[in-house]
Formats: structure tokens, C-alpha cells, sequence
């Protein structure tokens, strides 16, 4: 069966998107909650989206106005983040917890965002100074509805910002428009059909959630499945009960599934496994599919981009190690000296590392914020931060992000290439490479290592022994790290991401150091 989004021309309204999904599928199932027996169709998700609109516009959201969404039940979440959106008003989804552990970072966050009013499912912290709209099982609770929600609605969108921690935020800005671009294309790539079920267990306060799970599976007609947080227990069994055919997650989640257990079966429905918002290991990739007999597709995307900039193709070549080609952007890679190019034309080869840069329909042509105009090029180009090389066919390999590279004496040192090799044992958990300052080289490479639980006979002591030979083997002295730190677990992001810039913080536990000269 064919895709909902190829039967009619695309919309660029959520408004006129949720109302077409009614009238052509009302009674079909759209979400569905993981951990219980609430459902939502078509039909049900108008209705609300509608009465949701009512209740905005009787608190004087309209268009335009910036609504904090700060929800941790992800049907609730999903729904109003839909009806933010249907209302003409920019949706600005953040971290739950940020009300409740990180009351600070909420207020900068809300002064960054200019936010008029707030979602939520928690209470109003103290002097918030803002409309604030509590909600239970999907609605709005202990407010009216009655003013009608007829009147013509403007696009809205997602307006968010990065913590500010190491400098100016970064506001971004992405239209209706702009989301459903990505949307489509994200439904189109992976066939979604009315008769696919996605599984989500990924924060639904990120990018990748919102568009790859939620926005794609509602232009294609298809249903969705939300879980709270990645659960290993009766995960495949879960899987199974929810008759789900994909899965939207990240190479944090794949390690823990990728070893099929006693009494574990993995459903024949299952079509792939989507990765993202982190490196994924070529090892852990050919591991997982051994192992399940279910594709892993590998992508690459930025909240710049609404998400997907690169996604290998459902059926060959997927290229272990490539995030895959560009899918509805434009991608080149600019040569590192700096110099912006002046073509579209990009040399190919793992000889030509550049920055990764892009431009397209999804792709933002500024920040709302100051300081960060030397990111695009009078062209519109961004670039994203990115360093890769293209292959002949297009694809593109990423080898570590800009303000990574470790120069050690004029030796430019890639930490993606190292880690790779390192994640390639079956012991390791995850890597990471930093650069740290030296007297000598000006800063050489220092690799943190998370092991599996050690156990006799094979401790830590031997498995350090075991990477240091690896290392030596495969990199000259020059390339390689000069000292392994064993550590119980990384700092990370909700997404599974590595946070490099807190592995000296006092919250990393040291299992084990060597230096390796």
C-alpha cells in the first residue's frame, strides 16, 4: 500500500494535515501508549487538536506566540505539541526535569525563547510571570474552551535553544514548512505506509523524535507507538506486543539490544532500525544484525536541518561507517583551510576531509540569535560543524566534529577514527578521544573507555593490555592515544550522545589509568 503523502499534494499547514488524516483515516489508530492502553485515532487527534485550539485562544494564544512545552507523558506531549503547532503558534519543547531539578536553566531558557506561556504537567515554579496551562490525560485542565477556533491560523513551528553553557545560545527557528519537508522526505525514505507502526522510545523534547517519529508518521498515515525512556527489560517481548514494524532509536540503545537473550525472539515484522544522533560503530552495526536479522539504518541529522540530512538507503549499498547520501538537502564539504567553495563541487575520497555544509528547504538561514552569522555563506550555506569526506557514490563519512581535531605537533588527529577502532572489541562499551594540553605537542590524544563488567579471569588489567596492543597496531606513535581511562560510565545526553566536555568533571568515576607513551 502506498504512502498517505504520495495520494494528494503535500500540505505545509499541521492544521490541514490533521484534518485530512481524519476525514481519510478517522478511525485507524494514530498513538498509542507503550506502558498502558491508551490509544488515539485520527478522528480523536482532530477533536482534541480542535478543542486544544479553543483553550489557547481563550489565554490569547494566537499565531505567533511561543509556547514552552515541559510534559513528561509522551501521549500528552504528542498531542499538544501537534495542537501547539495546528494553532499557529511556535512550540518550544524542553527537558521536563527542567522544572523541577534545573529551575535556573528554565528561567534562562525562557528568557532565551521569549516564551508567552507554558504547557506542562507540573505546577508553575514560583514567579514564573507566565501563562501557564496544566494538562492531564491530553487536555487542559481547570480553564475554558468556548471561544471558537474557526478564524484563519499563520504558520507556526519549533522555536528552540542550546543551554549557553559555553557561550552565546543558539535560538532555532523552524517553520511548519520546514518541518514537513523533512518529514515527508523521512516517511518516503523509510516507506512509511497507514500500515507501518513506529516504536519511539527517544525524548519527544528533541528534534529527532518530533520529526523522524511523530511529524513522519502523521504524513504518512502511519501509527506510533511512545514510550517513555528506552526500557532493556521485555524490550523485544514489548516490541512484539505493539506489532511494531521500525524503530526509531540511537547507538546507545542498539548496544543494549543488540545481544538477543535467553527466551528473547525478535518479531519477523520488524522492517529496520533507525540510528541516529550519535556515531554508530561499524562493529556494533554488524553485530546487531547478525545477531537480530533486522537492518540497521544509519543517519545524520542537526536540529538546523528539522533532522535527516543523510540516511542510508532500506535496501543496498548501506556502507558501514557512512551515515549514507543526502536526502532532501543539499550537502558539500568545504576544504579545511577555511576557505568557503565556490562550486557545489566537492573533491571525493577519504583524502578530502572538509566541513560538512549544507542548504536546502529544511535547513534554517539564520539564527534568531546574535553571533553565529559567520556559520552561513552569502549563499546560504551552513556550515554545520561537522568534518566528513564524500565518497564517489555520494556518501558521506563523518570523522568528528571541528572543534575536536587534536593537532599534536602539526598532526592532525581525527578522535573518530580512533574510536572506531577501539568500539570494534566486544568488550567496549563506548569510547571517546579528547585532545588535552601538552607542554611539548601542544595537546595530544587521551582516550576514555567504558568495558563491559570485568570478570575473572579477564579483568580490566588484561583488557587494558588488550586496547594498548590494538592501539599499537593499528595507528603509528604519533596518532595514538598516550593514556587509556577506564571509566564506569560517560556523561551523556538524553539521546544517548557523549558529552566530551564533562569527562574531567568529578561525577566520572576512574575504574583504571595507563599512560601508553
Amino acid at each position: 500500500m502506498s504512502c498517505v503523502c504520495d495520494s494528494k499534494p503535500p500540505v505545509d499547514s499541521l492544521r490541514s494535515l490533521v484534518e485530512e488524516r481524519a476525514e481519510a483515516a478517522g478511525g485507524s489508530q494514530f498513538l498509542l501508549a507503550a506502558r498502558d492502553e491508551r490509544q488515539l485515532s485520527f478522528a480523536e487527534l482532530a477533536q482534541r487538536v480542535a478543542r486544544w485550539r479553543r483553550v489557547l485562544r481563550s489565554h490569547s494564544i494566537r499565531e505567533g506566540s511561543r509556547v514552552g512545552l515541559v510534559i513528561a507523558d509522551p501521549i500528552d506531549f504528542a498531542l499538544t505539541f501537534i495542537a501547539v503547532l495546528a494553532n499557529g503558534s511556535w512550540a518550544a519543547p524542553l527537558d521536563p526535569t527542567i522544572v523541577t531539578t534545573k529551575l535556573d536553566q528554565f528561567t534562562q531558557r525562557s528568557a532565551n525563547l521569549h516564551l508567552d506561556a507554558v504547557v506542562s504537567d507540573h505546577d508553575a515554579p514560583p514567579n514564573s510571570g507566565l501563562t501557564w496551562l496544566t494538562v492531564t490525560n491530553g487536555d487542559a485542565t481547570g480553564v475554558s474552551s468556548d471561544e471558537s477556533s474557526d478564524a484563519t491560523v499563520g504558520t507556526g513551528g519549533i522555536i528552540l535553544s542550546s543551554s549557553g553553557t559555553t557561550g552565546t545560545p543558539k535560538v532555532i527557528a523552524l517553520s511548519e514548512t520546514q518541518l514537513l519537508h523533512a518529514a515527508r522526505h523521512i516517511a518516503a525514505h523509510n516507506r512509511l505506509t497507514v500500515d507501518e507502526r513506529g516504536f519511539n522510545p527517544l525524548p519527544l523534547w528533541h528534534i529527532n523524535a518530533e520529526v523522524v517519529a511523530l511529524l513522519a508518521s502523521l504524513v504518512a498515515g502511519a501509527s506510533l507507538v511512545l514510550d517513555d525512556r528506552f526500557h532493556r527489560s521485555d524490550f523485544w517481548s514489548l516490541i512484539d506486543r505493539c506489532e511494531a514494524t521500525w524503530v526509531n532509536a540511537v547507538p546507545a540503545i542498539i548496544s543494549r539490544i543488540a545481544v538477543v537473550q535467553e527466551g528473547e525472539s525478535v518479531p519477523a515484522r520488524l522492517r529496520f532500525v533507525r540510528s541516529a544522533s550519535a556515531p554508530l560503530s561499524p562493529a556494533l552495526l554488524t553485530t546487531f544484525e547478525e545477531a537480530t536479522g533486522v537492518v540497521i539504518v544509519e543517519s545524520y541529522g542537526m536540529t538546523e536541518a528539522a533532522s535527516q540530512i543523510c540516511v542510508n538507503p532500506l535496501d543496498g549499498p548501506r556502507k558501514a561507517g557512512s551515515v549514507g547520501p543526502p536526502v532532501g538537502v543539499e550537502l558539500r564539504v568545504a576544504p579545511l583551510d577555511d576557505s568557503r567553495s565556490p562550486s557545489d563541487a566537492t573533491p571525493r575520497g577519504s583524502a578530502n576531509v572538509g566541513h560538512v555544509e549544507i542548504r536546502g528547504p529544511s535547513v534554517i538561514t539564520h539564527y534568531e540569535a546574535s553571533g553565529y552569522e559567520d556559520r552561513f555563506d552569502v549563499d546560504g550555506w551552513l556550515r554545520s560543524g561537522d568534518l566528513g569526506y564524500l565518497d564517489d557514490d555520494g556518501y558521506l563519512f563523518l570523522v568528528g566534529r571541528s572543534d575536536d581535531v587534536i593537532n599534536r605537533g602539526g598532526e592532525k588527529i581525527f578522535p573518530r577514527e580512533i574510536e572506531d577502532v577501539v568500539l570494534a572489541s566486544s568488550d567496549v562499551v563506548a569510547a571517546a578521544v579528547i585532545g588535552v594540553p601538552d607542554e611539548v605537542f601542544g595537546h595530544v590524544p587521551v582516550l576514555y573507555v567504558q568495558f563491559v563488567a570485568p570478570t575473572e579471569p579477564f579483568g580490566l588489567e588484561a583488557r587494558v593490555d588488550e586496547l594498548a596492543e590494538t592501539l599499537s597496531t593499528n595507528f603509528p606513535r604519533a596518532r595514538r592515544p598516550v593514556r587509556v581511562i577506564v571509566i564506569e560510565s560517560f556523561p551523556s545526553h538524553a539521546t544517548g550522545k557523549i558529552q566530551k566536555r564533562w569527562l574531567g568533571a568529578d561525577s566520572v568515576v576512574i575504574l583504571a589509568e595507563r599512560d601508553l607513551g
